[in-house]
């Protein structure tokens, strides 16, 4: 049996995070990870992505994949490499709630982070095992472009391949079961964004729910319907974690799991009341709470300094703003709530817009196309969130989620002198545009 400080399951965004914030803080360390390290984002996911969103041919995004996907791996590598941080490769499986069995060999750790991401969810249709169904792995697998593209879903991730590969010069067809696309953005800005994304020739079918693949015109189709969390083998009954109705392992806002049985084989679960941290934690993707990188991450370094006591965080940490952005065309970011959401929770909220055709930078640079949505409570002026599409949207979002973080109201923005000629001059314009 080996003894370690800390054990990580999954060496994704949130696991080489956790582990290299625990490793330099003085933990003894050890990562399990059955594939290629760097996680989904790294390996088949947001970054190889990225590359085709920033490549002018088919051709030129397959080779820059091939240079940049090695790179950033031996990266993340060289981090796992630390003195204190044992990587193993195998699949992790729970034998109780402190004792994990990796091949042969069992890892016991009074801390344990679950960090095992998601996998691409397909529908349930009879004919799910037609040739031409891929998920985003296959997509990016391909050598060849497909002539006509057809995508179920449109999410973050059906979203950007239809941009991408409209650009490349497939014939893309989205067909989404919902009204709009991009339920996460406000309703609005997605529509309009959708609306310039059909102007470009990408085709939208909403509303629309497929019962089968059979009558689907394209030599590819791609399933974007969501993911589920990678916990298959796990064994976490051995450790009475609970799962939530959608399969993701149940946290409390501490990112703590929950258990469905306290007491094991007469022995009491770990539990940070009883004199030091301890106990089972899950960050990213397999918690469902925001299936982002960065979100990962900012979950890791939150549970160190959870197992370490030395946050200084408040807790609970659920209130801390979470930006997105989507890699369309143009591109799209949020953070907080939606003017659909304030709607919903009753909320006296006051709604500020600006757009980049009235921009100075964004003129000059020809990108008109795009708007920024800012919206802040009438009764304190603290900003509630901010969504918007166009040119840079994500540098825009990111500004409002700093000062989200602090409670900065719509006053105190008014007062930030922003640099001109910039796009983030939008967002003081849209501060100042319900006044």
């Amino acid at each position: 049996m080996t003894q370690t400080d800390l054990l990580i399951i999954g060496a994704g965004p949130g696991g080489y995070r956790a582990a290299e914030i625990a490793a330099k803080r003085g933990l003894q360390v050890v990562v399990v990870e059955q594939d290629e390290v760097g996680g989904t984002c790294l390996n088949v996911g947001c970054i190889p992505t990225k590359c085709y969103v920033h490549s002018a041919t088919f051709e030129e995004a397959h080779e820059r994949v091939a240079q940049v996907v090695p790179q950033l791996r031996q990266g993340v590598e060289s981090i796992l490499s630390h003195p204190n941080i044992t990587l193993l490769r195998g699949h992790a499986s729970f034998v109780s709630p402190n004792e994990v069995l990796v091949g042969s060999d069992t890892i016991a750790a009074n801390n344990i982070i679950i960090a095992t991401g998601s996998k691409a969810k397909l529908l349930p249709l009879p004919d799910i095992s037609d040739p031409r169904v891929v998920t985003s792995t296959e997509l990016l697998q391909l050598d060849t472009l497909p002539k006509k593209l057809c995508i179920i879903g449109a999410g973050v991730i059906g979203m950007e391949f239809a941009c991408v590969f409209h650009r490349f010069g497939s014939e893309v067809t989205v067909i989404e079961y919902l009204r709009e696309c991009l339920p996460m953005l406000d309703s609005d800005v997605a529509k309009r964004l959708r609306k310039s994304m059909e102007k470009r020739g990408i085709t939208f079918r909403m509303k629309t729910a497929v019962q089968s693949l059979a009558d689907i015109d394209a030599d590819v189709i791609l399933m974007a319907t969501g993911r589920q969390p990678n916990t298959d083998g796990l064994n976490l009954e051995a450790a009475g974690i609970t799962l939530d109705a959608r399969g993701n392992i149940a946290v409390d806002d501490n990112y703590k799991t929950l258990s469905n049985s306290p007491y094991l084989g007469g022995e009491p679960v770990p539990s940070p009341k009883q004199g030091r941290p301890g106990g089972v934690f899950a960050i990213g993707d397999v918690n469902g709470r925001c299936q982002l990188a960065h979100a990962a991450e900012h979950q890791a370094l939150l549970v160190v300094e959870q197992i370490l006591q030395t946050s200084n965080i408040p807790h609970p940490t659920s209130h801390i703003p979470c930006p997105a952005a989507i890699f369309t065309a143009p591109e799209a970011a949020c953070v907080g709530l939606s003017e659909d959401a304030c709607k919903e929770q009753g909320l006296n909220y006051v709604c500020g817009k600006a757009f980049h055709r009235a921009n100075g930078k964004a003129l000059a640079m020809g990108e008109t196309e795009g708007m920024v949505k800012l919206l802040w409570s009438a009764d304190d002026g603290r900003i509630l969130g901010c969504h918007a599409f166009g040119a840079h949207t994500a540098d825009i979002v990111q500004e409002v989620s700093a000062l989200m973080s602090r409670d900065t109201t719509v006053e105190q923005l008014r007062h930030i002198v922003h640099i001109h000629p910039t796009l983030g001059e939008l967002l003081l314009a849209a501060a100042e545009s319900a006044m």
